[in-house]
């Protein structure tokens, strides 16, 4: 029984051998395991060493010429027949080491791990994290996300109540004068006015523009002693006009928007 045992895990061991060896095509060169993503062979002087990509990066095999070694992020990598990988090592907001994870809590936040250090990135007003495409999309296109969740609690009104009878209607932010929000298709949509801009409501309800601040009544002082001539004439704000969503940083005291008398 005893030699039969021995016989049986030899075999085993020869097996788990063959399977892990490799006979190097080229001197130098980096290759894909046979059925593994997150692990390459690396030769140098014809000597085969397996190497092991970091926990949630894998080995990408585009190089023809098998002369790049190269881990990138998992969803990066079309790892085709490869299809094993090395147990998830999770840290805080990060499911592997390495990878950019969606927040559980916050749909419009979103985690870059490295090394299983998380650094936390917020979208755009109004944008949430889409964990398939791995990019920030209008919050009603992110179905784990609920639109009021990115869009403060507010919410647009019923159809026929708005004055405004175009395609859309525009409402300013409660709290920030250079916030405001687009109602379309009874969705809210926050955006952000140009830095050096604010919101200013329009004489029919749900209409708006993005004006100077000393145009906007309450709103004048909205950027402090920032000298918005020099930021007016910047390159910054010439590229910034042509995109509302962007968001520099805000100023460090903002004055809310003063509320409508009844």
């Amino acid at each position: 029984m005893n030699t039969q045992c021995f016989i049986v895990l030899a075999l085993a061991f020869g097996v788990a051998v063959a399977q892990e060896s490799f006979k190097c095509p080229d001197d130098f060169g980096f290759y894909p395991h046979h059925n593994s993503c997150d692990k390459y062979w690396k030769c140098d002087n014809g000597v085969a060493e397996l190497k092991t990509c970091g926990n949630g990066l894998a080995f990408d095999n585009t190089d023809s010429k098998y002369l790049t070694e190269n881990c990138d992020y998992l969803h990066n990598v079309d790892c085709g027949d490869r299809t094993q990988l090395e147990p998830p090592i999770s840290t805080p907001h990060c499911a592997r080491l390495y990878g950019i994870f969606a927040d559980e809590a916050k749909c419009d936040v979103f985690w870059n791990c490295w090394n299983g250090e998380a650094s936390r990135y917020q979208c755009s007003p109004g944008l949430a994290y889409d964990r398939e495409a791995r990019v920030c999309m209008w919050a009603d296109q992110v179905p784990e996300c609920r639109n009021e969740e990115v869009a403060n609690g507010f919410s647009c009104a019923n159809p026929g109540e708005v004055a405004n009878a175009g395609s859309f209607s525009r409402h300013a932010h409660p709290e920030d004068c250079r916030k405001y929000y687009i109602c379309l298709e009874g969705v809210a949509r926050e955006y952000g006015c140009p830095i050096g801009t604010v919101f200013k409501i329009g004489d029919s309800d749900g209409t708006g523009n993005c004006e100077d601040p000393e145009d906007v009544p309450g709103c004048e002082d909205y950027y402090g002693d920032l000298d918005l001539k020099s930021i007016r004439k910047s390159e910054l704000l010439a590229g910034l006009k042509s995109d509302g969503q962007s968001r520099p940083d805000q100023p460090k005291h903002l004055k809310p928007r003063p509320q409508k008398e009844n």
